[in-house]
């Protein structure tokens, strides 16, 4: 259907209900209240690619192996790419620094659109403490 073209909804009327639908029809991920879910931000071929990553004797080819993946899948695929390097840098412990960091963050006042920002990002690094995708 055409973007503009209206859709009928014969949906149940509670507000569960109607957010269901709209992340449905929208491609959105959000809950009840505005915020994000857990997989807000995540992509499926990227989240293996994460935990294969933390375990890799190699890790600069799985990070060859995300780049290629995550091109033209927007910032947030990017941003497995950037925690990749980071981790390579800096050490496994970056992954939980970074979402420590990003809860308190999450914790302060900012604007709606950083939350949804850092609530991605958190989401993304989750994928990396996870022991399987």
């Amino acid at each position: 259907r055409d973007a503009t073209e209206p859709e009928d909804y014969s949906g149940g009327r509670d507000e569960q209900d109607f957010i269901d639908f709209l992340n449905t029809k929208c491609g959105l991920h959000r809950t009840s209240g505005g915020g994000l879910k857990a997989e807000a931000g995540r992509v499926g071929a990227l989240d293996e690619l994460a935990v294969k990553f933390m375990s890799a004797d190699d890790k600069a080819a799985v990070i060859e192996e995300a780049t290629k993946a995550a091109e033209g899948l927007g910032t947030s695929a990017e941003y497995y790419v950037k925690v990749m390097k980071k981790v390579q840098d800096k050490g496994a412990d970056f992954v939980q620094t970074e979402t420590d960091r990003l809860s308190r963050l999450l914790d302060g006042s900012i604007s709606d659109t950083k939350r949804d920002t850092f609530q991605q990002r958190k989401n993304v690094l989750a994928a990396f403490l996870s022991t399987d995708a």
